[in-house]
């Protein structure tokens, strides 16, 4: 290791004056510790992007490794000159483990491995979900890849026109509320899914997340393409001698998350029944007691939050699956939509994964460039989408707002002889 050259960066030495750690402090302790004169252009550049208020990264081309399309997101500097340790500073996503779970020493390794062949800035994690190891050069992909795969036993994540990496919430490992193994359909869905995640042969981007229960810690609805939430179809489950201790005060609502100020004794009425969405939900102070109109809840998931030990979601667990969200593109944003209200979740999920294929099959053929699948459904009309796409029936669940186009169009097949008329029988009843 040499002499590293430094940069005068007061720009970014002012990150550090604030309250909270900087990550300026950590890339120049690390660049000092080891040496990396990539560490020091990185400032360097990014002071110079404060600077001129525009970025210096350009994207010069695909890089990638042999045999995937994507995985790694190529990126160069426009100021190669000033800065040359970081002439090339491409990102490489890695596939994160189901739920971000982890053993100490596969980060150690992980760690070591970009020590070695990188920057040593990594981002854990994207906003996909991946493991980002931000910044290095052509040369080291391959090496990188290999040590991926044959040391530790990880693979590239997605990127491009591709199955995005799915990604799950911790589940059942960790959370009692889960409705269904999020986990174990993560790991199915990565493994059934390698070439769609590997080889980029879609319109645009596609993405798969799954939470475990209507709290959606992923924000699997905001985010994914194919958005799997856990849900009951039963009762809630009651436990009238814990709702009592709410109201009297011996049980914290919340768990206790908001005892950080004196809000006052709990008022069940106020903060459960009055904030149901769906007004299912009444308690009799006569016989301190909560009912609960199941046909009517909408499993929003607040009563069982406020009310942890009192109440439980049902035993009759499944999914809901909705489509469609994506990022302000060529459309505005927008959550998902509810396509299928309730479906068994049992390994190997051989119905979510014939569902996924078939969306896949409709969207590759009629998807435009950079579309994504729910601009592709706001363009042929959710009506069709589900209907002739998926051939399912119309439900309630279905309905997002009220109707404003006032016209009906038939099919042909639903109109008695088709479009086809016998002008000559026309005009038997019609004599001029």
């Amino acid at each position: 290791m040499g002499e590293v050259k430094k940069h005068d960066t007061p720009l970014m030495d002012e990150l550090k004056s604030g309250p909270w750690p900087s990550f300026v402090d950590d890339i120049y302790s690390y660049a000092e510790k080891h040496k990396k004169q990539a560490g020091f252009d990185i400032m360097g550049q990014m002071e110079l992007s404060y600077k001129n208020k525009e970025t210096h990264w350009k994207h010069g081309g695909i890089v990638g490794v042999f045999g995937y399309g994507g995985g790694v997101i190529g990126r160069y500097s426009d100021q190669q000159e000033k800065f040359p340790a970081i002439w090339a500073f491409h990102t490489v996503r890695v596939n994160q483990p189901a739920a971000k779970w982890y053993h100490s020493s596969a980060l150690r390794k992980l760690c070591d491995l970009w020590d070695h062949r990188g920057s040593g800035i990594m981002n854990l994690h994207g906003s996909t979900g991946d493991i980002i190891l931000l910044g290095t050069v052509t040369e080291q992909l391959e090496y990188i890849f290999y040590d991926l795969t044959h040391q530790l036993n990880m693979d590239l994540g997605g990127s491009g026109s591709n199955l995005r990496t799915p990604e799950c919430c911790m589940g059942m490992s960790r959370c009692e509320w889960s409705c269904i193994d999020t986990q174990d359909m993560i790991h199915e869905f990565t493994n059934q899914f390698q070439d769609e995640l590997h080889r980029p042969a879609f319109p645009y981007k596609f993405k798969i997340k799954i939470s475990g229960c209507p709290n959606d810690c992923v924000a699997a609805i905001a985010r994914s393409d194919f958005s799997i939430i856990g849900t009951w179809r039963d009762d809630i489950r009651i436990d009238q001698e814990a709702v009592r201790a709410y109201v009297g005060g011996e049980l914290k609502p919340n768990a206790g998350a908001h005892s950080d100020r004196d809000w006052g004794p709990f008022d069940i009425k106020k903060e459960v029944i009055d904030l149901c969405p769906t007004k299912c939900m009444h308690w009799d102070e006569g016989q301190k007691k909560l009912y609960i109109n199941n046909a009517e809840c909408n499993r929003c998931m607040h009563c069982i939050n406020v009310m942890p030990e009192a109440l439980r979601p049902g035993l009759d667990t499944g999914a809901t699956i909705l489509m469609g969200a994506k990022a302000p593109i060529l459309e505005g944003a927008q959550l998902s939509t509810v396509i299928i209200p309730f479906i068994k979740t049992e390994p190997p999920y051989d119905n979510i994964k014939n569902l996924i294929y078939k969306v896949w099959d409709y969207w590759m053929e009629n998807g435009k460039n950079r579309e994504r699948l729910g601009e592709t459904i706001q363009r042929i009309g959710l009506n069709r989408f589900i209907v002739d796409v998926l051939g399912l029936k119309p439900l309630p669940q279905h309905v997002r707002e009220p109707r404003s186009n006032p016209y009906i169009f038939w099919k042909e097949e639903e109109v008695e002889g088709g479009w086809t008329r016998d002008v000559a029988e026309f005009r038997k009843r019609h004599p001029a």
